[in-house]
């Protein structure tokens, strides 16, 4: 065989080598199916994240209106426990916050507010409570004083305090952010009937994605939720002997 032929012979040989096809095509179908794969992790565990957080604004809301004759600083600790085990598995602790409402109609003039020819009781923020680091406030509003100042300290009304002054007291007016109404994301609004209170719950999330550059990683999760009071007359927050630095205040941001 003459030597120029050589080239061509190996060059034939090359064309019919079948060896290491399946290592090459790997080899390129890795990036895809790495992307695949890390995009239906991350998806399940935004899933899983929002049905967490949902969790937690459903069971605080429930457990809140559960508590039966006087609710106090206790009381509110212990459900707040039960959001940070819930949400333990995503560190909710330290990206979230549950904001809760004690939400009740007006006991004085205007009760009420005429909406569609019907007179719709309007509402007040009684008492609010907060947990988690996340530094957020209320979107639809919190407690008032006398005049008109928002209240984060814990200083609302309370039957079994005489220390505080009547200008620190949550009293029963529209101001701020308040809805007159109602209290919710708008179209989705709901008020306490005369004679009833609702426990209403927004819960924050900053979402921690799985992959740090994950397109949902600057995403917020926020949920609502709210039940009405069973069994339950006395809705003033009690201290319940805590002193006021064990409170789960509003100004306080702890995990």
């Amino acid at each position: 065989m003459s030597r120029d032929t050589r080239p061509f012979k190996r060059l034939r040989q090359l064309v019919h080598d079948h060896k290491g096809v399946a290592l090459i095509e790997f080899a390129f179908s890795i990036p895809v199916v790495l992307t695949v794969g890390l995009v239906g992790v991350e998806t399940a565990n935004f899933v899983i994240a929002n049905l967490r957080v949902s969790q937690i604004a459903m069971a605080t809301a429930d457990n809140a209106a559960r508590v039966r004759g006087t609710i106090d600083e206790h009381d509110i600790n212990e459900l707040f426990i039960g959001a940070k085990l819930v949400g333990a598995s995503m560190n909710f602790a330290n990206n979230g916050r549950v904001i809760l409402s004690s939400v009740e109609p007006r006991s004085v003039s205007p009760k009420t507010t005429t909406v569609g020819g019907v007179d719709v009781p309007n509402q007040w923020i009684r008492w609010q409570r907060c947990y988690g680091l996340k530094n957020i406030a209320s979107s639809y509003g919190g407690p008032r004083t006398v005049g008109d100042a928002g209240i984060t300290n814990g200083t609302e009304a309370s039957s079994d305090s005489t220390k505080k002054s009547d200008e620190l007291k949550s009293v029963p007016k529209l101001g701020g952010t308040d809805t007159p109404t109602g209290i919710g994301p708008s179209g989705n609004q709901i008020g306490a009937l005369g004679g009833t209170t609702v426990m209403f719950v927004e819960v924050v999330y900053d979402y921690q994605p799985i992959v740090w550059n994950s397109l949902l990683r600057n995403n917020t999760i926020r949920y609502t939720s709210a039940f009405s009071v069973r069994q339950r007359n006395d809705q003033v927050m009690k201290d319940g002997g805590l002193a006021s630095s064990s409170w789960s205040t509003c100004n306080r941001f702890y995990s």
